[in-house]
């Protein structure tokens, strides 16, 4: 059995033998057998001597038994790495980031303590899936929707406080935005709730936010503060109808105002559903297209396009943008898509879309097409072949993208995700293929001819690129080079990274480094006041307590 990093072997077991006196013996885990099952599935270091593993694992079954398991690890000094179902493969899975660390699973803890139609809110335990309050909502007959990322089957309470995204309306989509209310356990043991929570016997804890005095909720996301046991959201009221149209635009250039006017549509809630960019040309379906390629046995990394576009990208040094307007003016093709969502009254929806063509009409050769109208709730039938996430219906599709084995774009054993945040201008997107495909060919990593951002802010692009992991130690390691560069290569660019895998947390943490690292100072200063021990997740997002901090230097 793996131990603890600096725990003595006597106090180790004395810790576990509590444990099991808190939570019941069957629910701690020490055995090979069982800690293999908290491996990171896509490690980029996998058996390799430096990979992050835990020691054991512990999972308690409510609130008072988080208290228990918190106090025996203050007592002696066990770090402690607490999930919800540990499900964000690419992003580091269960695996602890402080390799040696008893993992907190809260996976018992999947209560759905409240879903209130009127309020259209929810009130969850961390061991909650998207999946379970789908089914719960279902179940209840409730007129209300939940905003999903991909895949379902995480958490909402993990998926929000590691900052995640969905589909829906603007207002639901980042989901740590749309949480309200917090229940956590800090590393003495104490248990605080925020916002109205504070107030015994709040009648409001799920409908204002903030309550009385700082708000604190901040920094227990992408943190190691506390535990949150329970977590309060906003859900989305089921709207009246649905709408889509998709615009298109026929030059390189015109990416820029296509940018511009989306953007604006979307800031004044003209546009209320997440907005999708591809490239008819370049061969780039649009993310909603992805599950009807998948069905078709088609990747859509490799959807077929025009001949002459292929062969002309295929020469040395790639095709210029006059070569490719010339092809798309001849052939008809349009250079670029973006797909419009509207969700409301239908009548409104129709009207909003009306508005949408008047504006991108000024765009020189812009054509706009219609596209599904659903009245709602969907029928069975049309359920089954929609893109389940923008009708908050959680699904694992998308899952696989970024899976294992011969079906994605390349043999692999899963991907690390880099996820840098760029401006929401046509003009960045250009940038960032620059900068990224020369970094890609310089590192001899497969590289698009040209990419996308895969989600979309209120005012920022996200871009999630895809790096291999392999399971061949050289190539890993090389693999982990790359995106220590890539990472520095944004930071040159102002480009950071919202999330990542925990073996490259403190790279990127070392980016935000405006005043000598005021930033990460505070971050330090908070975790010495509410966690002297350092017992909870040390090293999470690169905030490390005072006794690791000078080998993590």
């Amino acid at each position: 059995m793996r131990q603890p990093p600096g725990v003595k072997r006597e106090d180790f077991s004395r810790a576990l033998s509590e444990f099991a006196q808190s939570v019941g013996k069957e629910w701690v885990f020490t055995s090979d057998e069982d800690i293999a099952l908290y491996r990171d599935a896509y490690s980029p270091m996998w058996d390799q001597p430096d990979e992050l593993v835990a020691s054991a694992a512990v999972a308690p079954d409510n609130v008072g038994q988080v208290q228990q398991v918190v106090r025996i690890a203050n007592k002696y000094k066990i770090p402690i790495y607490p999930i919800s179902t540990g499900k964000n493969l690419g992003y580091g899975g269960s695996a602890p980031v402080y390799s040696g660390s008893v993992v907190l699973d809260l996976k018992r803890m999947n209560r759905i303590l409240e879903v209130n139609e009127r309020n259209a809110s929810a009130l969850v335990e961390p061991g909650v899936s998207y999946f379970d309050l789908y089914r719960y909502i279902q179940e209840k007959g409730l007129k209300l929707w939940v905003d999903v990322p991909d895949p379902g089957w995480g958490s909402p309470i993990g998926n929000a406080l590691d900052r995640g995204g969905g589909y829906l309306m603007t207002q639901y989509r980042n989901h740590f935005d749309s949480h309200c209310g917090m229940e956590v356990v800090l590393a003495n043991g104490e248990i605080i709730r925020t916002g109205m929570g504070a107030l015994p016997g709040a009648k409001t804890w799920q409908q204002y936010k903030t309550g009385f005095g700082p708000w604190i909720d901040g920094i227990f996301s992408q943190s190691n503060f506390g535990v949150v046991t329970k977590m309060g959201f906003w859900l989305m009221p089921e709207p009246d109808a649905y709408l889509s149209g998709t615009v298109f635009v026929p030059k390189r250039d015109d990416l820029i105002p296509l940018v511009d006017i989306l953007n604006y549509l979307e800031n004044t809630r003209v546009v209320n559903g997440m907005p999708e960019l591809g490239s008819p040309l370049l061969g780039i379906p649009l993310l909603s297209d992805f599950e009807g390629l998948f069905e078709k046995g088609l990747s859509p990394f490799t959807v077929p396009r025009d001949p002459e576009v292929s062969a002309v990208l295929a020469k040395p040094g790639g095709a210029s943008p006059q070569q490719l307007n010339e092809i798309a003016r001849r052939k008809g093709i349009s250079y670029w898509s973006c797909r419009l969502c509207f969700y409301g009254a239908a009548k409104a929806n129709a009207a909003n879309w009306e508005f949408a063509k008047e504006k991108f009409s000024t765009i020189p050769g812009a054509r706009c097409v219609d596209g599904e109208f659903y009245k709602l709730p969907l029928t069975p039938e049309q359920r089954n072949k929609v893109h389940k996430p923008q009708f908050g219906i959680p699904s694992l599709m998308m899952f696989s993208i970024g899976a294992r084995g011969p079906t994605t774009p390349m043999p692999t054993n899963g991907h690390l995700w880099f996820s840098p945040i760029i401006p929401r201008t046509g003009e960045a997107i250009f940038e960032a293929n620059q900068v990224f495909s020369l970094a890609a060919r310089e590192s001899g990593l497969p590289s698009l001819d040209f990419s996308l951002p895969s989600c979309y802010w209120e005012r920022a692009f996200i871009y999630i690129f895809a790096l291999p992991v392999t399971r061949n130690a050289e190539i890993d390691k090389k693999n982990r080079a790359v995106f220590k560069r890539l990472i520095q290569l944004a930071a040159e660019h102002g480009w950071g990274e919202y999330r990542t895998a925990p073996v490259f947390q403190d790279a990127i943490m070392k980016a935000y480094s405006y005043n000598n690292h005021a930033l990460l100072r505070l971050h330090e200063t908070i975790k010495d006041a509410v966690d002297p021990n350092g017992i909870l997740s040390a090293g999470r997002y690169g905030i490390w307590p005072r006794h690791l901090r000078k080998a993590k230097a």
